[in-house]
């Protein structure tokens, strides 16, 4: 990834300093776990601090969380009652809300699932009112009605994205993707990167000291956060480890639908002495597991771009990660990218146990890559983004 920065016309000079009305509007939300939802999140409550918010968004796997909270930094969340198809959230009582903001409002729409866009793009429509599109990452089919998704894609949310005021996208790459997919002008794209907060830039790491001639090294502690789902593909990462011939072990942080079934194929593998599943993790306990880790992994079939990669490289852990879209434009040049299969990830696994010197590198050019990645500097360009757009 070259180094991200806001196109010139972004500068937190331009920010107008007015308290604005702004619903955020994502079809998942914590407490369900997710990179995206984290950053909504993020987001919501940093904006609060200047701004009136909402979010509106769905109750998929939102743990008992209350349908209307006033939560963190007083933002108010209205989370609506959805059946999930497909890995989509299907809430209709959705529409009813969008169709009540208050104009003046801005309706800052996150995309990553279908049908929550085109609610936005249509209650917009009927109403005469503007949008901002923050793209995540594109979506890739699943399950059996993916392939659908070729036409949804080109005669439904291609009208969304073009029909947004404005767009803001994760990275330079993402910005030309749209052009060349859906006929965004490049004019009205945004590039504002994901942050990292302050607690996971810890103190640079002290070397580790070589085991005695003769004596075996300790285990290379691999370490792996995120959801349990077909996106990151843990399946992968079991595979990768039953090749590995040098000492590890991986502890697996945090949970999802493939929690089972990942568990049954470690065992199966024979695994389990090599393997932890840890559970969610959150605030100081997930700062830790950052900081008792040597070797990050992330075995995903695609990714915008992954909070916990950014926060990885702030602890100072070198990031071993698939070379596909999104961690791509994140590790290239200052970590390791490999094939999309167990044995290419097994492979450099065992390179890395063989010669931890060789993690110094990445893991200072890591730190180096985020460390003006804070999410005040991020909310700072949103600002900036609403203000260019005319909000």
């Amino acid at each position: 990834m070259t180094e991200q920065s806001p196109p010139e016309h972004i500068t937190a000079a331009s920010i107008s300093g007015k308290r604005r009305r702004i619903v955020q509007v994502t079809p998942n939300y914590p407490p369900l776990l997710g990179g995206l939802e984290r950053v909504v999140q993020i987001l919501a409550t940093r904006l609060a601090a200047r701004n009136d918010v909402r979010v509106i968004t769905t109750d998929n796997k939102a743990g008992g969380a209350p349908h209307r909270a006033v939560e963190k930094g007083g933002v108010r969340v209205r989370r609506h009652r959805a059946l999930t198809v497909a890995h989509t959230s299907l809430a209709p009582g959705m529409f009813g809300s969008l169709l009540r903001i208050e104009r003046g409002t801005v309706i800052h729409l996150h995309c990553a699932t279908a049908v929550v866009p085109e609610q936005v793009w249509l209650s917009a429509r009927l109403r005469g009112l503007r949008y901002l599109l923050h793209f995540h990452m594109e979506v890739d089919a699943s399950g059996p009605l993916g392939r659908l998704l070729p036409l949804y894609k080109t005669h439904l949310f291609g009208r969304v994205v073009r029909g947004a005021a404005g767009v803001i996208v994760l990275t330079e790459s993402q910005r030309g993707f749209l052009a060349e997919r859906y006929g965004v002008d490049p004019a009205k794209v945004y590039v504002v990167p994901n942050g990292v907060a302050e607690e996971y830039f810890l103190p640079p790491r002290t070397p580790g000291v070589e085991p005695a001639a003769g004596s075996a090294p300790d285990p290379l502690r691999l370490l792996f956060v995120g959801r349990l789902d077909i996106q990151k593909n843990v399946a992968r990462l079991l595979d990768a480890l039953a090749l590995v011939a040098e000492p590890v072990r991986l502890r697996l942080v945090g949970d999802g639908d493939l929690r089972q079934d990942l568990q049954a194929q470690a065992a199966r593998l024979g695994l389990d002495d090599r393997v932890e599943f840890a559970g969610r993790k959150h605030g100081e306990d997930l700062v830790k597991e950052y900081a008792d880790a040597e070797l990050f992994v992330l075995p995903s079939d695609r990714e915008g771009m992954a909070l916990v990669v950014l926060e990885a490289m702030a602890a100072g852990l070198p990031v071993l990660a698939t070379a596909v879209p999104g961690n791509i434009e994140t590790v290239e040049g200052v970590g390791v990218l490999v094939a999309p299969t167990p044995q290419a990830m097994a492979a450099a696994i065992d390179t890395l146990a063989r010669d931890r010197s060789a993690l110094a590198a990445p893991a200072a050019a890591g730190r180096a890559r985020v460390a003006d990645s804070r999410w005040d500097q991020v909310v700072a360009a949103i600002e900036d983004v609403y203000e260019q757009v005319g909000f």
